[in-house]
């Protein structure tokens, strides 16, 4: 993948940001080019609806009335569009502790995901109750370092997927943190934890001979750490075809994506939308038919009561 440019990197409101729904394109017009909206989330932790007007930070953001209303006015505006979580998407709110994660899922098929990980907190009720939570879902879950041999979640998810946009054809795949010693164990059972960093350049390296254009990878391991611990950042520097890590776990803001340069001498970029639904992140590619890709343009969309349709 080619040098990737930021043309511009912003933090939106919903007004702002449906006015900033035309893109510079006229520079790659000359040729035949295709545009994929890649939309995500992580760490949501059971936030249905938005922070109380109570007059603290994040007073009225996140709430999923709110990220629907954006999430349809970007389908209406855009023709491909990937919406994808990169885990924990349980614990934090009342709604967890009586329901299990049922609203959750069933609020993230109605909004049309396409694709999530598993976070360490999605085994927060057991690793049965996120398979019987599954029954819920019209999207798969997508790890690829986790093997679930004799457990409940033996048959209820897929180590990658690949979605065909337009003409854009684009490889999903997920990694997940190591659970030892940061989940119970009788929590996630006979799960088996596989090296992250080899399990995703086997799969990405798989989903490159399928022609897949774009390799994402969605994971709950952190953005970075003081110590040796894999990390996002350690990824995006070992792997060899990933061309996008949407992040989670360690709950950071970014500004703008972080690019790295990966071990075949291309750009990996990566995002994370802190948590609690407060934001949706937003990133539009072109994909130009002599086999350009560009990152256009990113946003760090906002969500509240003033995003709401």
């Amino acid at each position: 993948m080619n040098r990737k440019t930021f043309l511009k990197n912003a933090a939106l409101t919903g007004g702002a940001f449906i006015a900033a729904s035309v893109f510079p394109f006229d520079s790659i017009a000359t040729e035949q080019t295709d545009y994929l909206t890649i939309l995500h989330t992580n760490d949501v932790h059971s936030r249905l609806e938005p922070f109380p007007m109570d007059g603290s930070k994040w007073a009225g953001k996140g709430g999923i009335a709110a990220r629907a209303a954006l999430i349809n006015t970007i389908r209406k505006e855009t023709a491909h569009v990937l919406l994808l979580d990169a885990g924990d998407i349980f614990q934090g709110t009342p709604y967890f502790n009586v329901y299990k994660g049922e609203p959750e899922i069933k609020a993230m098929s109605k909004m049309g995901y396409d694709a999530a990980t598993m976070g360490n907190h999605d085994f927060d009720a057991g690793i049965e109750n996120f398979a019987t939570q599954l029954n819920h879902a019209n999207f798969p879950i997508i790890i690829c370092n986790y093997l679930f041999n004799n457990t409940p979640m033996e048959h209820r998810f897929i180590p990658y997927k690949i979605f065909k946009k337009g003409n854009i054809k684009v490889g999903v795949l997920g990694v997940g943190i190591e659970l030892k010693d940061l989940v119970a164990e009788n929590l996630y059972g006979a799960t088996t934890y596989l090296s992250p960093i080899e399990k995703a350049n086997e799969t990405a390296n798989y989903l490159k001979q399928q022609g897949c254009e774009m390799i994402i990878c969605l994971s709950h391991l952190g953005d970075k750490y003081d110590d040796n611990k894999i990390s996002d950042e350690i990824l995006a520097k070992e792997c060899y075809s990933i061309d996008l890590i949407i992040g989670g776990h360690t709950h950071r803001f970014f500004d703008a994506p972080k690019v790295y340069r990966n071990k075949s001498g291309n750009d990996t970029v990566v995002n994370q939308v802190g948590w609690a639904g407060i934001q949706l992140g937003r990133l539009d590619y072109a994909f130009v038919r002599s086999g350009k890709k560009n990152l256009l343009k990113s946003h760090t969309v906002v969500v509240g009561e003033k995003t709401r349709e």
